[in-house]
């Protein structure tokens, strides 16, 4: 019998999930992808339905298989990435959830967190988690749930009910209930775990109310998950690698390197750098576990842009003055600048590092003359503004030097968009010839636990550049352009107080 050579990738991301199908070289044979609804039921609020996201997964799943022209017994393991902060809670005998998704970009939970912060919560959060005290990460969502449900609370206490970021959730069905199993990756993004003893923390879950009886098992990114549900594909699949997106972008950009980082410009925009065996920390930026190999962790010092691809999706979406994404470079390329406006996407906050749940957006700096292009190119230009500002707070200091920015993500195919961040860092950025790094980092992953390479060296070897894009704008514009998206920013900050106290 011939020896399995393919991996399948499961990529549940904020708006959409994906499924691609990699070959022992890192090629992919095998695509498809499917959006999912969007459910705003207040101002700053998102949820998802998670039903919805597993019918979506399985179905991305079967038509990928299909694509590729192989069988499901070809597979030999499959890798699972996800958008990470989202939390699921689901009845352990009926499998059904207790309520929507609530995703990472939802505000809905700013209450809860200024109860933490006023209980003095925020240094213990920070030390043992790596973590800033914010809706963003999953802790918060949990008592949210429980506020939400009656006599959820009690039944979670008795064991009834189970909890997860999508990863758990879609492990959870895809073993037929088998695995309430997670990664060393996706808990560092709860707020409850100790990235240090590397469990979770009984005195945080304790001071939130959160029952330690919810909570799944962790365990290495490339560890063993169970087996997929023979009804599901018609043959059981080993689930040997997980890890939440960003984590799986670091991995597939081959970043193995302490000092060695990538940007991804997903839904959100998260800039990423290995820092080794040891956890290091800076104001503004979390720290967090990149990811746990056959008993082994490494670190990263992380930025995350709650929202940079979807601002392209704003533009497209909601003002629908564009009817693709890609339609954003040729709009941009139709004026030499912005004439002066900034957009300022925070429209659920702002994230590192400025930490400011009550930002709102904004557009500053139009005039009569101002028009659909300017407003587009400000648009993409936000994504490379909201990366500057990471990277600075990584190199304030003067202990780190950013020498090169490794990049990936669907936004990335915009040439407008490449070059500029390449400006206004003032530094290279490479462009590698796979941009479906979250997808293809939980292929490697899979395929490590599996033994399809059977080392991080393989998988390096097998990193290519596609263009690699150098600075060409002088010092004396790019402090000037920044200046003034420093300006707009500060304006955009405290907006939901600042309106609310009128």
């Amino acid at each position: 019998m011939p020896e399995k050579q393919y991996v399948m990738a499961l990529d549940s991301g904020t708006t959409g999930v994906r499924t691609i199908i990699w070959n022992k070289n890192g090629e992919m044979v095998g695509d498809a992808a499917q959006e999912f609804t969007q459910i705003y039921p207040q101002p700053g609020w998102v949820e998802h339905n998670a039903e919805e996201i597993l019918d979506a997964q399985l179905a991305t799943a079967r038509k990928a298989i299909q694509r590729a022209g192989i069988s499901p017994d070809d597979i030999r393991a499959i890798g699972i990435t996800n958008q990470r902060e989202s939390a699921v809670l689901w009845d352990r005998a009926t499998g059904k959830p207790l309520y929507n998704s609530i995703c990472w970009q939802s505000r809905q939970t700013a209450d809860i967190i200024e109860g933490w912060m006023a209980r003095g919560l925020s240094e213990e959060i920070r030390e043992k988690t790596g973590l800033v005290i914010d809706a963003y990460f999953s802790a918060s969502k949990i008592p949210f749930v429980f506020d939400a449900v009656p006599g959820s609370r009690e039944r979670a206490e008795r064991g009834e009910i189970a909890f997860g970021t999508i990863d758990t959730w879609l492990i959870w069905n895809l073993t037929g209930g088998k695995s309430h199993l997670t990664d060393y990756s996706n808990a560092s993004r709860s707020m409850i775990f100790n990235i240090k003893t590397l469990e979770w923390d009984e005195h945080l879950c304790s001071e939130m109310g959160i029952p330690m009886a919810v909570l799944p098992k962790v365990i290495d990114s490339n560890g063993d998950f169970g087996v997929t549900d023979a009804s599901l594909f018609g043959v059981e699949i080993p689930i040997r690698g997980v890890a939440g997106d960003q984590q799986a972008a670091l991995f597939g950009q081959a970043c193995f390197q302490p000092g060695m980082a990538k940007n991804t410009f997903g839904t959100a925009g998260v800039y990423l750098m290995n820092t080794g065996d040891r956890p290091v920390f800076k104001d503004g930026l979390t720290t967090t576990i990149a990811w746990g190999l056959d008993g082994k962790i490494s670190y990263a010092l992380e930025g995350v842009i709650f929202i940079s691809g979807a601002t392209i999706q704003w533009l497209r979406d909601e003002l629908k003055i564009i009817q693709t994404s890609a339609d954003t470079e040729w709009y941009g390329f139709m004026v030499p600048d912005t004439q002066g406006v900034y957009l300022v996407p925070a429209f659920v906050g702002l994230c590192a590092p400025y930490w400011d749940m009550y930002a709102r957006g904004l557009m500053v700096g139009m005039t009569r003359g101002t028009n659909r292009n300017h407003v587009i190119r400000a648009g993409l230009e936000a994504l490379a503004y909201q990366t500057r500002d990471i990277i600075d707070a990584v190199t304030a200091d003067g202990s780190i030097q950013v020498t090169e920015l490794r990049v990936d993500g669907g936004a990335v195919a915009n040439n407008l968009l490449c070059q500029f961040q390449a400006d206004i860092l003032g530094l290279p950025v490479i462009r590698p010839t796979v941009v479906e790094m979250t997808a293809l980092g939980a292929g490697y992953l899979a395929g490590l636990g599996s033994g399809l390479w059977e080392s991080t060296d393989d998988i390096a070897g097998q990193w290519g550049v596609d263009r690699c894009f150098e600075p060409s704008m002088s010092a004396s514009q790019r402090d000037s352009l920044y200046t003034g998206w420093q300006a707009a920013v500060e304006l955009s900050r405290g907006w939901a107080k600042k309106v609310a106290a009128v």
